[in-house]
Protein backbone atom coordinates (compact mmCIF):
# COMPACT_ATOMS: atom_id res chain seq x y z
CA UNK A 1 0.00 0.00 0.00
CA UNK A 2 1.48 3.23 -1.06
CA UNK A 3 2.02 6.23 1.68
CA UNK A 4 -1.29 8.53 -0.01
CA UNK A 5 -2.99 5.01 -0.12
CA UNK A 6 -2.94 4.57 3.47
CA UNK A 7 -4.96 7.97 4.06
CA UNK A 8 -7.41 7.23 1.53
CA UNK A 9 -10.93 6.60 2.77
CA UNK A 10 -14.24 5.15 1.02
CA UNK A 11 -14.93 9.02 0.30
CA UNK A 12 -11.33 9.24 -1.90
CA UNK A 13 -12.44 6.09 -3.73
CA UNK A 14 -16.05 7.06 -5.03
CA UNK A 15 -14.74 10.21 -5.48
CA UNK A 16 -12.27 9.17 -8.03
CA UNK A 17 -14.74 6.60 -9.70
CA UNK A 18 -17.28 9.46 -9.84
CA UNK A 19 -15.00 11.45 -11.77
CA UNK A 20 -13.21 9.23 -14.03
CA UNK A 21 -16.58 8.19 -14.64
CA UNK A 22 -17.16 11.98 -15.78
CA UNK A 23 -14.00 12.33 -17.88
CA UNK A 24 -14.50 9.00 -19.83
CA UNK A 25 -17.62 10.44 -21.59
CA UNK A 26 -17.23 14.20 -21.26
CA UNK A 27 -13.46 14.82 -21.74
CA UNK A 28 -11.61 12.37 -23.42
CA UNK A 29 -13.84 12.14 -26.28
CA UNK A 30 -13.73 15.81 -26.98
CA UNK A 31 -8.98 15.62 -26.63
CA UNK A 32 -8.71 15.65 -30.27
CA UNK A 33 -10.93 18.08 -31.26
CA UNK A 34 -9.68 20.64 -28.56
CA UNK A 35 -6.34 20.03 -29.76
CA UNK A 36 -6.75 20.78 -33.06
CA UNK A 37 -8.91 23.73 -32.12
CA UNK A 38 -6.09 24.97 -29.34
CA UNK A 39 -8.09 25.57 -27.03
CA UNK A 40 -10.87 24.34 -24.48
CA UNK A 41 -14.78 25.57 -24.63
CA UNK A 42 -15.74 27.66 -21.86
CA UNK A 43 -19.08 25.19 -21.32
CA UNK A 44 -16.43 22.95 -20.54
CA UNK A 45 -15.57 24.48 -17.93
CA UNK A 46 -18.54 24.94 -16.74
CA UNK A 47 -20.04 21.73 -16.79
CA UNK A 48 -16.95 20.34 -14.86
CA UNK A 49 -17.56 22.76 -12.03
CA UNK A 50 -21.72 21.63 -11.73
CA UNK A 51 -19.72 18.30 -10.95
CA UNK A 52 -18.69 19.40 -7.82
CA UNK A 53 -15.04 18.49 -9.09
CA UNK A 54 -13.29 22.52 -9.35
CA UNK A 55 -11.63 24.03 -6.23
CA UNK A 56 -12.86 21.06 -3.79
CA UNK A 57 -10.58 22.66 -1.22
CA UNK A 58 -12.54 25.79 -0.84
CA UNK A 59 -15.08 26.02 2.44
CA UNK A 60 -18.50 25.37 1.49
CA UNK A 61 -19.60 29.39 1.71
CA UNK A 62 -17.77 30.04 -1.36
CA UNK A 63 -18.97 26.60 -3.41
CA UNK A 64 -16.34 23.68 -2.44
CA UNK A 65 -16.47 20.52 -0.41
CA UNK A 66 -13.60 21.92 2.03
CA UNK A 67 -11.95 18.94 1.52
CA UNK A 68 -7.86 18.36 1.71
CA UNK A 69 -5.04 18.41 -0.88
CA UNK A 70 -5.15 14.86 -1.59
CA UNK A 71 -7.90 15.56 -3.48
CA UNK A 72 -6.29 17.56 -5.90
CA UNK A 73 -3.62 14.25 -6.26
CA UNK A 74 -6.73 12.40 -6.88
CA UNK A 75 -7.95 14.74 -9.81
CA UNK A 76 -4.86 15.56 -11.20
CA UNK A 77 -4.14 12.13 -12.07
CA UNK A 78 -7.58 11.14 -13.40
CA UNK A 79 -7.45 14.14 -15.83
CA UNK A 80 -3.89 13.41 -16.47
CA UNK A 81 -5.31 10.64 -18.62
CA UNK A 82 -7.53 12.60 -20.90
CA UNK A 83 -4.94 13.03 -23.45
CA UNK A 84 -5.67 16.83 -23.25
CA UNK A 85 -4.33 20.13 -21.59
CA UNK A 86 -7.17 22.89 -22.03
CA UNK A 87 -9.07 21.67 -19.18
CA UNK A 88 -6.27 23.23 -16.81
CA UNK A 89 -8.28 22.27 -13.65
CA UNK A 90 -5.20 22.19 -11.19
CA UNK A 91 -4.00 25.29 -12.52
CA UNK A 92 -7.29 27.14 -11.43
CA UNK A 93 -8.09 25.00 -8.39
CA UNK A 94 -4.80 24.89 -6.77
CA UNK A 95 -2.40 27.47 -7.89
CA UNK A 96 -4.02 30.22 -9.18
CA UNK A 97 -7.58 30.74 -6.56
CA UNK A 98 -5.98 29.68 -3.38
CA UNK A 99 -4.23 33.17 -3.83
CA UNK A 100 -7.41 34.67 -3.55
CA UNK A 101 -8.48 32.40 -0.98
CA UNK A 102 -5.60 32.36 1.40
CA UNK A 103 -4.54 36.64 0.63
CA UNK A 104 -8.45 37.96 -0.48
CA UNK A 105 -10.21 39.91 1.84
CA UNK A 106 -14.19 38.73 2.51
CA UNK A 107 -15.32 40.99 -0.08
CA UNK A 108 -13.09 39.65 -2.40
CA UNK A 109 -13.51 35.84 -1.52
CA UNK A 110 -17.58 36.55 -1.81
CA UNK A 111 -17.08 38.21 -5.22
CA UNK A 112 -14.68 35.99 -6.97
CA UNK A 113 -15.06 32.45 -5.11
CA UNK A 114 -18.43 31.07 -6.11
CA UNK A 115 -17.96 31.68 -9.66
CA UNK A 116 -14.42 29.98 -9.15
CA UNK A 117 -15.86 27.06 -8.47
CA UNK A 118 -18.84 26.71 -10.33
CA UNK A 119 -16.80 27.19 -13.73
CA UNK A 120 -18.16 30.89 -14.76
CA UNK A 121 -14.92 31.99 -14.21
CA UNK A 122 -11.63 30.66 -15.15
CA UNK A 123 -8.62 32.14 -13.78
CA UNK A 124 -5.00 32.69 -14.59
CA UNK A 125 -2.04 34.43 -12.68
CA UNK A 126 0.46 36.41 -14.63
CA UNK A 127 3.80 37.31 -13.87
CA UNK A 128 6.32 36.29 -16.64
CA UNK A 129 7.30 38.91 -19.13
CA UNK A 130 8.91 39.36 -22.16
CA UNK A 131 12.11 40.19 -19.85
CA UNK A 132 11.17 38.96 -16.75
CA UNK A 133 10.82 35.42 -16.34
CA UNK A 134 12.47 33.35 -13.11
CA UNK A 135 13.81 36.83 -11.74
CA UNK A 136 10.09 37.73 -11.09
CA UNK A 137 11.99 41.11 -9.83
CA UNK A 138 12.54 41.95 -12.85
CA UNK A 139 9.24 42.85 -13.40
CA UNK A 140 8.22 46.42 -15.86
CA UNK A 141 4.59 46.49 -15.40
CA UNK A 142 3.49 49.32 -13.03
CA UNK A 143 0.26 50.19 -11.27
CA UNK A 144 0.18 53.43 -10.84
CA UNK A 145 -2.45 54.77 -7.85
CA UNK A 146 -5.13 57.46 -8.79
CA UNK A 147 -8.09 58.22 -6.73
CA UNK A 148 -9.68 54.99 -6.21
CA UNK A 149 -8.18 53.07 -9.06
CA UNK A 150 -4.40 51.78 -10.22
CA UNK A 151 -3.83 52.45 -14.33
CA UNK A 152 -1.70 49.56 -14.96
CA UNK A 153 0.57 49.78 -18.20
CA UNK A 154 2.85 46.75 -19.26
CA UNK A 155 3.12 43.23 -21.19
CA UNK A 156 2.83 39.70 -19.74
CA UNK A 157 3.79 36.65 -22.00
CA UNK A 158 3.15 32.92 -21.80
CA UNK A 159 -0.15 33.51 -19.44
CA UNK A 160 -1.66 29.70 -19.72
CA UNK A 161 -5.73 30.37 -19.83
CA UNK A 162 -5.00 33.95 -21.20
CA UNK A 163 -7.84 33.40 -23.88
CA UNK A 164 -9.93 32.39 -21.39
CA UNK A 165 -9.76 33.79 -18.47
CA UNK A 166 -12.20 36.05 -17.06
CA UNK A 167 -10.18 37.01 -14.03
CA UNK A 168 -6.31 37.56 -13.76
CA UNK A 169 -4.35 38.10 -10.56
CA UNK A 170 -1.54 40.32 -12.28
CA UNK A 171 1.79 41.01 -10.58
CA UNK A 172 2.52 44.44 -10.84
CA UNK A 173 5.49 47.02 -9.45
CA UNK A 174 3.27 49.59 -7.54
CA UNK A 175 6.40 51.42 -6.53
CA UNK A 176 9.61 51.33 -8.94
CA UNK A 177 11.73 52.94 -6.57
CA UNK A 178 11.69 50.03 -3.90
CA UNK A 179 15.03 48.51 -2.67
CA UNK A 180 15.26 46.09 -2.50
CA UNK A 181 13.11 45.96 -6.58
CA UNK A 182 11.07 42.68 -5.08
CA UNK A 183 9.57 44.91 -2.16
CA UNK A 184 7.45 47.12 -4.93
CA UNK A 185 5.64 44.04 -6.35
CA UNK A 186 1.68 44.09 -5.52
CA UNK A 187 -0.53 41.46 -6.88
CA UNK A 188 -3.82 42.95 -8.65
CA UNK A 189 -6.84 41.14 -9.85
CA UNK A 190 -7.54 42.20 -13.62
CA UNK A 191 -11.14 41.30 -15.20
CA UNK A 192 -11.91 40.70 -18.39
CA UNK A 193 -13.73 43.11 -20.27
CA UNK A 194 -11.78 45.82 -18.10
CA UNK A 195 -10.62 48.88 -20.61
CA UNK A 196 -7.37 49.02 -21.63
CA UNK A 197 -6.81 44.97 -20.56
CA UNK A 198 -6.05 43.07 -24.33
CA UNK A 199 -5.77 39.76 -24.84
CA UNK A 200 -3.34 39.18 -27.92
CA UNK A 201 -2.11 36.08 -29.72
CA UNK A 202 -2.76 32.75 -28.73
CA UNK A 203 0.39 30.82 -29.02
CA UNK A 204 0.98 28.13 -31.28
CA UNK A 205 3.00 25.97 -28.90
CA UNK A 206 5.06 22.22 -29.82
CA UNK A 207 2.89 21.00 -27.03
CA UNK A 208 -0.34 21.00 -25.05
CA UNK A 209 -2.18 22.71 -27.32
CA UNK A 210 -5.92 22.78 -25.93
CA UNK A 211 -4.34 25.10 -23.36
CA UNK A 212 -4.63 28.16 -24.19
CA UNK A 213 -1.53 30.05 -23.54
CA UNK A 214 -1.51 34.17 -24.59
CA UNK A 215 0.28 37.78 -24.41
CA UNK A 216 -1.58 39.76 -22.72
CA UNK A 217 -1.17 43.52 -22.67
CA UNK A 218 -2.03 46.70 -19.99
CA UNK A 219 -2.69 49.90 -21.79
CA UNK A 220 -3.81 52.50 -19.54
CA UNK A 221 -5.70 49.77 -17.99
CA UNK A 222 -7.61 51.04 -14.92
CA UNK A 223 -8.76 48.59 -12.45
CA UNK A 224 -10.30 49.67 -8.67
CA UNK A 225 -8.10 49.65 -5.63
CA UNK A 226 -10.15 47.47 -4.22
CA UNK A 227 -8.88 44.91 -6.95
CA UNK A 228 -5.55 44.98 -5.06
CA UNK A 229 -4.93 41.65 -3.17
CA UNK A 230 -3.46 42.59 0.50
CA UNK A 231 -1.35 45.42 0.79
CA UNK A 232 1.22 47.50 -1.67
CA UNK A 233 4.37 45.48 -1.64
CA UNK A 234 3.19 42.32 -0.02
CA UNK A 235 3.10 40.38 -3.67
CA UNK A 236 6.17 38.86 -4.25
CA UNK A 237 5.84 37.37 -0.42
CA UNK A 238 2.25 35.87 -2.10
CA UNK A 239 3.97 34.27 -4.94
CA UNK A 240 6.49 32.85 -2.82
CA UNK A 241 4.50 31.23 -0.47
CA UNK A 242 2.32 30.11 -3.24
CA UNK A 243 5.23 29.19 -5.92
CA UNK A 244 5.69 25.66 -3.70
CA UNK A 245 2.08 24.12 -4.37
CA UNK A 246 2.04 25.00 -7.92
CA UNK A 247 5.47 23.38 -8.01
CA UNK A 248 4.21 20.69 -6.52
CA UNK A 249 1.34 20.21 -8.61
CA UNK A 250 3.67 20.37 -11.66
CA UNK A 251 5.19 17.97 -10.01
CA UNK A 252 2.58 15.67 -9.69
CA UNK A 253 1.69 15.59 -13.17
CA UNK A 254 4.76 15.12 -14.90
CA UNK A 255 4.89 11.61 -12.43
CA UNK A 256 1.35 10.63 -13.80
CA UNK A 257 2.61 11.12 -17.72
CA UNK A 258 5.77 9.76 -17.03
CA UNK A 259 3.30 6.84 -15.38
CA UNK A 260 1.11 6.83 -19.01
CA UNK A 261 4.31 6.48 -20.98
CA UNK A 262 5.54 3.49 -19.73
CA UNK A 263 1.80 2.16 -19.57
CA UNK A 264 1.74 2.34 -23.27
CA UNK A 265 5.20 1.69 -24.36
CA UNK A 266 5.15 -1.62 -21.99
CA UNK A 267 1.67 -2.30 -23.96
CA UNK A 268 3.61 -1.47 -27.44
CA UNK A 269 6.87 -3.53 -27.21
CA UNK A 270 4.84 -6.22 -25.40
CA UNK A 271 3.08 -6.91 -28.62
CA UNK A 272 5.37 -5.89 -31.42
CA UNK A 273 7.26 -8.30 -32.32
CA UNK A 274 10.82 -8.39 -33.88
CA UNK A 275 13.02 -11.33 -35.41
CA UNK A 276 10.05 -13.45 -34.04
CA UNK A 277 9.61 -12.31 -30.72
CA UNK A 278 8.38 -9.37 -28.83
CA UNK A 279 10.47 -6.39 -28.46
CA UNK A 280 9.87 -5.85 -24.71
CA UNK A 281 11.92 -9.53 -24.54
CA UNK A 282 15.46 -7.90 -26.25
CA UNK A 283 17.67 -7.78 -22.86
CA UNK A 284 18.43 -4.03 -24.09
CA UNK A 285 14.94 -2.98 -24.19
CA UNK A 286 14.18 -5.18 -21.04
CA UNK A 287 16.62 -3.63 -19.31
CA UNK A 288 15.65 0.02 -20.22
CA UNK A 289 12.16 -0.42 -18.98
CA UNK A 290 13.03 -2.07 -15.77
CA UNK A 291 15.26 1.18 -15.92
CA UNK A 292 12.62 3.38 -16.67
CA UNK A 293 9.74 1.89 -13.71
CA UNK A 294 12.50 2.19 -11.38
CA UNK A 295 13.06 5.86 -11.71
CA UNK A 296 8.97 5.99 -11.57
CA UNK A 297 8.37 4.17 -8.85
CA UNK A 298 11.48 6.37 -7.02
CA UNK A 299 9.62 9.29 -8.62
CA UNK A 300 5.73 8.53 -6.87
CA UNK A 301 7.25 7.42 -3.66
CA UNK A 302 9.05 10.97 -2.90
CA UNK A 303 6.35 13.26 -3.99
CA UNK A 304 3.53 11.10 -2.02
CA UNK A 305 5.86 11.65 1.28
CA UNK A 306 6.40 15.09 -0.03
CA UNK A 307 2.31 15.51 -0.14
CA UNK A 308 1.94 13.97 3.02
CA UNK A 309 4.05 16.58 4.42
CA UNK A 310 2.27 19.59 2.65
CA UNK A 311 -1.05 18.56 3.83
CA UNK A 312 0.49 18.43 7.21
CA UNK A 313 1.99 22.19 6.98
CA UNK A 314 5.33 21.49 7.01
CA UNK A 315 8.36 23.46 5.77
CA UNK A 316 8.65 22.17 2.22
CA UNK A 317 10.37 24.46 -0.17
CA UNK A 318 13.75 22.53 -0.71
CA UNK A 319 11.79 19.34 -1.26
CA UNK A 320 9.74 20.23 -3.41
CA UNK A 321 12.21 22.29 -5.65
CA UNK A 322 14.01 18.62 -5.55
CA UNK A 323 10.94 17.38 -6.82
CA UNK A 324 10.69 19.98 -9.31
CA UNK A 325 13.61 19.58 -10.74
CA UNK A 326 14.03 15.73 -10.48
CA UNK A 327 10.56 14.73 -11.44
CA UNK A 328 10.07 16.51 -14.26
CA UNK A 329 13.62 15.94 -15.62
CA UNK A 330 12.89 12.43 -15.37
CA UNK A 331 9.43 12.23 -17.12
CA UNK A 332 10.96 13.61 -20.26
CA UNK A 333 13.76 10.63 -20.09
CA UNK A 334 10.68 8.61 -19.80
CA UNK A 335 9.05 10.45 -22.55
CA UNK A 336 11.99 10.20 -25.28
CA UNK A 337 13.38 6.25 -23.92
CA UNK A 338 9.32 5.31 -24.33
CA UNK A 339 9.27 6.63 -28.04
CA UNK A 340 12.35 5.27 -28.74
CA UNK A 341 11.00 2.08 -28.09
CA UNK A 342 7.98 2.79 -30.14
CA UNK A 343 10.14 3.25 -33.01
CA UNK A 344 8.66 4.80 -36.27
CA UNK A 345 5.39 4.90 -34.67
CA UNK A 346 6.47 6.78 -31.91
CA UNK A 347 6.55 9.54 -34.25
CA UNK A 348 3.22 9.26 -35.34
CA UNK A 349 0.35 11.08 -33.75
CA UNK A 350 -1.90 8.62 -33.69
CA UNK A 351 0.03 6.87 -30.45
CA UNK A 352 -0.32 8.07 -27.25
CA UNK A 353 3.33 8.35 -26.70
CA UNK A 354 3.82 11.38 -29.14
CA UNK A 355 1.42 13.26 -27.75
CA UNK A 356 3.30 12.81 -24.03
CA UNK A 357 7.01 13.47 -25.81
CA UNK A 358 5.22 16.72 -26.57
CA UNK A 359 3.82 17.45 -23.31
CA UNK A 360 5.92 16.92 -21.32
CA UNK A 361 8.65 18.79 -22.69
CA UNK A 362 7.57 21.98 -20.91
CA UNK A 363 7.20 20.62 -17.96
CA UNK A 364 10.96 21.27 -17.05
CA UNK A 365 10.81 25.09 -17.99
CA UNK A 366 7.40 26.25 -16.46
CA UNK A 367 6.84 26.72 -12.26
CA UNK A 368 10.45 27.39 -12.80
CA UNK A 369 13.38 25.77 -14.40
CA UNK A 370 15.44 23.11 -13.65
CA UNK A 371 18.07 25.42 -13.45
CA UNK A 372 16.55 27.58 -11.14
CA UNK A 373 15.36 24.74 -8.95
CA UNK A 374 18.81 23.53 -8.25
CA UNK A 375 20.19 27.27 -7.47
CA UNK A 376 17.06 27.13 -4.89
CA UNK A 377 18.39 23.46 -3.67
CA UNK A 378 22.18 24.66 -3.45
CA UNK A 379 21.28 28.13 -1.88
CA UNK A 380 19.32 26.45 0.68
CA UNK A 381 22.37 24.14 1.26
CA UNK A 382 24.43 27.16 1.54
CA UNK A 383 26.42 26.84 -1.31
Amino acid sequence: MSLLEQIYTEDHRIFREALRKYLEANVTPHADEWEKTGITPKQAWKDFGAQGFLCPSLPEEYGGSGVGFEYAVIILEEISRTKQSGLAVSLHSDVVVPYLSSFGNDEQKKKWLPGCASGDIISAVAMTEPNAGSDLAALRTTAVKDGNDYIINGQKTFISNGINCDLCITAVKTDTKANPPYAGISLIVVEDGTPGFIKGQKFDKIGMKSQDTAELFFEDCRVPKENLLGEEGSGFKFLMQKLQQERLVASWGSQVMAEIALEVTLEFTKSREAFGRPISRFQANSFKLAEMATEIELGRTFLEALTLDHIAGRDVVKKTSMAKYWVCEMANRIAQQGLQLHGGYGYMEEYAIARIFRDIRIHTIFAGTSEVMKLIISRMMGL
